[in-house]
């Protein structure tokens, strides 16, 4: 070759060869890759009539990249998909971006991962098995719709590490079912919706490490989010929309619903999430029941719930047996009988909430606050407007019976319908630095503040109150210390 030839094909060469050059890289980047299995290559149809369950079944069982993919079509199962971790290894069920779709037509869930994590998160509390075969099964991108009464989602037992993102669930009983034993579940930008029990279950588990994030839980009839006893810690609960679980024709109903007779849930976080639903029979948007014999020091105890939007039930916040609580940052709205009920609770803080009313004018919400049987509550910093609770005799807008150590400060409280703030059979008790004014062109208060048959001390001072039909401050009786009030303009 000539020193001419040469510098030709130096010059022009590599520029004719780029895409082969881009081409071979490409090669080379995924030489050895292992793509992964359709369900498809299986037998599975997707027409949504064909009985696809022995080909999923297979899939699963024979799968050589532990990624199953559920391309566009509608797969027709008619009984659970087992899916034992142990062995099927490493596993990942993907609806490739959404368009896949998975339709229960049997009982129980449409699949149940099961694995054999027996200990806590701890390092020290993982087996080889756990590591190299069973951790952080991934179902994402894929719908399930039941078609059958008694269908569920997905169901994890001894799993370590579940991972949902991107899933769609509806029109089945329960759609994600904790079971037994699990730990460190994440649920993420998922959608459940529309099911006749509950959207995200808590079945008896032992589970510490949970975060549901960034999910619509809307119209499910038996809870949004239910925990039915079991031991929960480490429970977040952040940036979801939880909206319209309720039953008409049930005896209670509530968004989010812990109930735990013989079990524990500590240590947790409700915050920025809208919650609300329709003003339905015993419904509440949060309902915590703790257990009536607390064996447990952390029986229902250690949450905050902050930064929410909370509305539209019989009571928008209910407590009872719970300990340890802190209640900020949140806008509470309409409350058919009351905003929040305290019952038999211990060491609750109530601070710094908006229960304006503004958009439930004339719709005969009560709304308000009741403490019964409690001990050690701060409510403090609220502001409340024209609130209906209470009647001629007894109760009003902030409302305590029975408890001891209680104290009420520095709240604004409108416009209220009977009392600003009502005291019964309380000791222990402070008012103080609250303003209860009402300014309506018909007054109707009876009293800013009364206090009946207290059992120990009360300290009454520093109130701007306006005037009632029984005056501004009435407590007679020898244990209330009622110093500095001034009546508002």
């Amino acid at each position: 070759m000539s020193c001419r030839q040469l510098r030709s094909f130096v010059n022009i060469q590599p520029i004719q060869f780029v895409p082969i050059l881009f081409l071979m890289v490409a090669l080379l980047a995924t030489a050895g890759r292992v793509s992964a299995e359709s369900v498809r290559e299986f037998g599975a149809v997707g027409d949504g009539a064909t009985d696809d369950t022995a080909s999923i079944e297979r899939a699963i069982a024979e799968t050589k990249t532990g990624e199953i993919q559920f391309p566009r079509g509608d797969y027709r199962i008619t009984r659970t998909i087992e899916i034992p971790l142990s062995q099927t290894g490493r596993i990942g069920l993907d609806g490739h971006g959404g368009v896949g779709r998975v339709t229960m037509a049997g009982s129980g869930p449409a699949f149940r991962f099961v694995g054999t994590h027996q200990s806590t998160a701890s390092p020290e509390g993982f087996t080889d098995l756990t590591w190299q075969h069973e951790r952080m099964p991934q179902v994402s991108g894929l719908e399930i719709l039941g078609d059958h009464p008694e269908a569920d989602g997905i169901e994890f037992v001894r799993v370590m590490q579940p991972t949902l993102h991107g899933v769609l669930i509806r029109e089945v009983r329960n759609g994600v079912v904790m079971s037994t034993r699990n730990r460190n579940l994440l649920i993420d930008s998922c959608h459940i919706y529309n099911c006749s029990g509950i959207g995200v279950f808590f079945d008896r588990v032992n589970l510490h490490q949970a975060i549901v994030h960034g999910s619509h839980i809307s119209y499910c009839k038996g809870g949004g989010i239910k925990i039915v006893d079991g031991e929960i810690r480490n429970f977040q609960i952040t940036g979801n929309d939880i909206e319209y679980n309720f039953d008409p024709d049930a005896e209670q109903s509530a968004d989010i619903w812990f109930e735990i007779p013989n079990g524990t849930v500590a240590e947790g976080t409700i915050s920025g999430n809208t919650i609300q639903a329709k003003v339905s029979p015993g419904g509440a948007n949060i309902r915590f029941v703790g257990p009536e014999s607390a064996n447990h020091p952390t029986p229902m105890s250690m949450w905050t719930i902050s930064g929410n939007v909370i509305g539209s039930q019989t009571v928008n916040m209910h407590l009872v047996r719970c300990r340890g609580m802190a209640i900020t940052g949140n806008h509470i709205y309409s409350g058919l009988e009351r905003n929040l009920v305290l019952d038999d609770c211990r060491n609750i803080v109530v601070g710094t909430n908006s229960l304006d009313q503004s958009h439930s004018l004339g719709r005969g919400f009560s709304n308000g606050i009741t403490v019964r049987d409690s001990r050690g509550v701060l409510i403090h910093t609220l502001v409340l407007d024209d609130c209906a609770a209470g009647t001629e005799s007894a109760g009003g807008s902030v409302e305590v019976f029975d408890s001891r150590e209680v104290t009420i400060k520095d709240c604004q409280i409108a416009n209220p319908h009977a009392r600003g703030i009502w005291a019964s059979g309380t000791r222990n008790t402070q008012i103080v630095g609250n303003t209860i004014v009402q300014d309506t062109e018909t007054p109707r208060m009876i009293a800013a503040i009364e206090v009946q048959q207290p059992t120990g001390t009360m300290l009454i001072r520093d109130n701007l109150v306006s005037k009632g039909t029984k005056g501004d401050v009435v407590a007679d009786d020898p244990n209330v210390h009622v110093r500095g009030n001034e009546s508002a303009n």
